[in-house]
């Protein structure tokens, strides 16, 4: 999975977890971005029991309704953009991936 050289040194975060929560991979992004609560040592844990209320309730919503979730964050002045969706394999259902974007404080939108 994770283990292809693009991934790992991919400039985004990305985690991925399995249908129950446990986190199964995580790049070297990720690992930097969660180093506060664990990095690397986070794989093998809960992805449930790193998120508070409400954010523990939405996240069991979406890996039982394995529904897209998309939004923007700003944490100390860095603008991100999160994109939470569920993964497939030979279209069974198997997770959650997690990828954090850094974008510009100034980023155009284009409509094409």
């Amino acid at each position: 999975m994770l283990n292809a050289s693009w991934a790992k040194g991919f400039s985004a975060a990305i985690t991925v977890c399995d249908a129950d929560g446990i986190i199964l991979e995580m790049n070297d992004k990720a690992c930097k971005v969660f180093a506060k609560y664990g990095g690397k040592a986070l794989i093998g844990r809960n992805v449930l029991d790193c998120h508070p209320e409400p954010a523990r309730s939405k996240l069991q919503e979406m890996l039982r309704t394995r529904k897209v979730n998309c939004y923007t964050i700003e944490k100390n002045g860095i603008k991100k953009l999160v994109y939470q969706a569920p993964w497939y394999e030979d279209a069974e259902y198997m997770g959650f991936v997690e990828v954090i974007i850094e974008t510009p404080n100034e980023m155009p939108h284009h409509v094409r």
